[in-house]
């Protein structure tokens, strides 16, 4: 193949316009000399003919399009099966998650005690934690105290998973006393018309009776909700604790959506409906035949059917993805697809007509039966006169014609046909396509073979360069992730943290730059008499900062629980530390020992910031102590440490540098004046409330700018033994 300037010599253009051109000299010397006389008349029928079955065809075949896009059954189920199986599993995911809280909660392993209280309508409209009792349950019995003040624990996780999805209709955890604790927005229908509170027997509902007899996570059937009346579904899960069953958890969905989607779906001859894991139709827009929903006396099992390829679909839509299959029941054929939503071993099915995809190709014949019929007549007599002459012609060309497709057909069709072969074969685990011989033509095909082999191998690469960058950033998101639950769950971040003691109150609050931070706090008991608080801040930021945290935390109350003095610890902390520091990496500490018996606190400051002293009646003011040098940063420091003195009403504010220097859009600092300013304002306020004052105040003066540092506050008040007032 040769291009000179815009011609193109030995292409597939050339060759074409050749043969054409060759046809057209002949048919044109031909008829000439037989057809002048009918050629106006034959090109006008021939132009209108063309013109009106080209607008009805069109405009069918439109429709049949349209007809057959609009009824990719399968695709639009398997998706829309997928979409509610996400949902379920969520509910799944969350129960589990109750289930094994609630197993450590009731098993000790974690000791916290929190408060509960009975259902109040004025909270209706909000997200609240409510405990309910059957008429046959104490709820003064101390056990069932002590169990509920455990359970209540997980308030705060409930409240959280009720928000996951707007769907969820509550999340519970029962116990068998008959003590149900409840988390939704729905207060107000836990009372009756007169205002007064309805019991309820956890105990005597399917899911618990379901969750119990099958001993693990059940999904029931769809049933009426207790307190709305909505129609809903219901995860539950018994909980064990040493082979004794202490608890039922779970969470409840709304189905009215589902409901209401479901008898949207109806039209033009087909629907959708959801069959559940018993073969029971539980929504369905039709009234009456086998695809109605029932009660559940009248409920018929699907799954056994006297239809035997009818039953053998719901099985299969049951277990998995269906192809459409053709099926007849009674009089009536259908086409249906069905995918299972796996979750809670339903199916959603999706129903057409079968005549319904015949309508358009009957229009079609229709129309052009009428037009033919109404052209033949006319098309038929002047085809006659010229159909003897023509014949003679027509055998000629056609020869030709043939003759000449036969000779190039080899050359033009045969690589196509393999290119087209070739493309067919394509899937997910062949997706290159390559070059052979035959594309090797020397003309416009061997042009398009080659540059589709290149597309096709750049397009190799790029997937196999996505699934890399994928899967490593699936792994980072999961560590990560992982991370920050750890660093978490390492920190105190129950309050208050010791309830029965009122000599002091405490409150911490830390707030990561990134998903996982350098800073720490942390606070404990080394014996009943003494309580050592720690406020830290590691160099650098995310993962590689909080591991040397982690191990700094460690190290500083290994030593501490020693029983050893604020300079001590922090010594042998930072001889600890440099003894294998390769990474050059440190860490400032402020650590203190309160005597809560007399109030005396002993102190030692490594590097960090100052700590910050209230005493009562007067005002937060910065307390500049002896700095010693940091933790990890040379072997050998000293640390020098000194006392206060607390009285009743005196709070201890301790803090990292991520506080002053947090900085607005414009890289201004917070500083220390807008923190003591923002500290005295709420001076008089409970621990937790000051520190809720500052961070206000440091995100009212950022904006909109970015958390540069990580920010972490302390606030210690103490209250005195008692003594003091006698």
């Amino acid at each position: 193949m040769r291009k000179i300037k815009n011609l193109v010599i030995g292409g597939i253009e050339n060759k074409v316009f050749n043969l054409i051109l060759l046809t057209v000299i002949l048919v044109a010397v031909a008829f000439s000399f037989v057809a002048v006389r009918y050629n106006e008349r034959l090109v006008n029928m021939s132009r209108q003919n063309s013109s009106r079955q080209q607008e009805e065809i069109s405009k069918t075949t439109e429709e049949l399009m349209e007809a057959v896009i609009d009824r990719t059954l399968s695709r639009d189920t398997a998706l829309e099966a997928r979409i509610a199986d996400d949902m379920f599993s969520g509910l799944e995911n969350r129960v589990r998650m109750l289930g094994d809280y609630a197993a450590r909660l009731l098993s000790g392993e974690q000791s916290s005690k929190s408060e509960y209280s009975m259902p109040d309508p004025a909270n209706d409209g909000a997200v609240t934690a409510q405990v309910m009792y059957a008429g046959r349950t104490d709820p003064d019995d101390p056990e069932l105290i002590d169990r509920l003040s455990a359970v209540a624990d997980m308030s705060n996780m409930m409240v959280i998973m009720y928000g996951a999805s707007d769907e969820t209709n509550s999340c519970f955890i029962a116990l068998p006393e008959g003590a149900f604790l409840v988390v939704d927005d729905r207060s107000a229908s836990k009372f009756d018309e007169n205002g007064v509170l309805k019991p309820y027997d956890p105990v005597t509902r399917p899911w618990y009776i379901q969750a119990v007899e099958e001993g693990g996570l059940i999904f029931t059937d769809v049933e009426v909700d207790a307190f709305t009346g909505d129609i809903g579904i219901v995860c539950a899960m018994p909980v064990y604790v040493d082979g004794e069953l202490v608890a039922v958890v779970g969470s409840d969905l709304f189905l009215t959506s589902m409901k209401n989607a479901i008898d949207a779906s109806e039209q033009d001859g087909g629907f959708s409906c959801v069959i559940n894991q018993n073969g029971h139709v539980v929504f369905s827009p039709e009234t009456d035949g086998i695809f109605a929903v029932r009660d559940n006396m009248a409920y018929e099992d699907l799954r056994f059917n006297e239809n035997a390829e009818f039953a053998a679909f719901v099985n299969d839509a049951l277990k998995g993805s269906t192809e459409v299959r053709h099926i007849k029941l009674g009089k009536n054929e259908y086409f249906m697809a069905g995918a299972s939503v796996e979750s809670v071993g339903w199916a959603l099915v999706t129903v057409y007509e079968s005549e319904i995809t015949s309508r358009p190709i009957d229009q079609l014949t229709e129309r052009t039966d009428a037009l033919n019929a109404l052209l033949s007549e006319e098309y038929n007599v002047s085809v006659r006169r010229a159909r003897l002459t023509g014949i003679v012609l027509l055998i000629a060309i056609t020869v030709f014609m043939l003759t000449g497709a036969l000779v190039l057909s080899k050359r033009i069709v045969k690589p196509l046909n393999t290119i087209t072969k070739r493309i067919s074969e394509i899937n997910e685990e062949n997706l290159e396509f390559k070059m052979e011989d035959t594309y090797r033509t020397g003309d416009e095909i061997e042009v398009l073979a080659e540059a589709f082999a290149h597309i096709s191998h750049r397009t190799v690469e790029y997937v196999k360069q996505v699934q890399t960058v994928t899967a490593e950033k699936e792994r980072i998101s999961t560590e990560l992730s992982l991370a920050t639950q750890i660093q978490e769950s390492v920190m105190p971040h129950v309050f208050p943290p010791y309830p029965d003691r009122k000599e002091f109150d405490l409150y911490a609050h830390m707030s990561p730059a990134r998903e996982v931070g350098g800073d720490f706090y942390d606070f404990f008991f080394v014996d009943d008499d003494h309580l050592c608080m720690v406020m830290a801040d590691v160099s650098g930021k995310g993962v590689p900062a909080a591991l040397f945290m982690m191990v700094s935390k460690v190290l500083l109350q290994t030593y501490a629980m020693m029983g050893l003095s604020p300079a001590e610890i922090l010594a042998k902390t930072n001889a600890a530390l440099c003894s294998n520091n390769q990474v050059g990496m440190f860490v400032t500490v402020w650590l203190g020992v309160l005597e809560i018996s007399t109030g005396k606190l002993t102190a030692a400051n490594a590097g960090h910031e100052y700590p910050v002293i209230y005493r009562k009646g007067g005002a937060f003011e910065i307390y500049k102590d002896r700095h010693g040098f940091v933790i990890g940063g040379m072997e050998g420091s000293l640390y020098r440490q000194y006392e206060l003195t607390f009285g009743k009403g005196d709070k201890l504010f301790l803090y990292t540098d991520g506080v002053p220097e947090a900085n607005d859009s414009e890289n201004r600092l917070f500083g220390n004046d807008n923190m003591l300013a923002a500290l005295n304002s709420s001076a008089t306020s409970s621990p937790g409330d000051i520190l809720s004052a500052v961070r206000r105040a440091v995100d009212k003066f950022v904006g909109e700018a970015e958390q540069f540092d990580d920010l972490t506050m302390l606030c210690f008040e103490y209250r005195g033994t008692g003594e003091e007032d006698a």
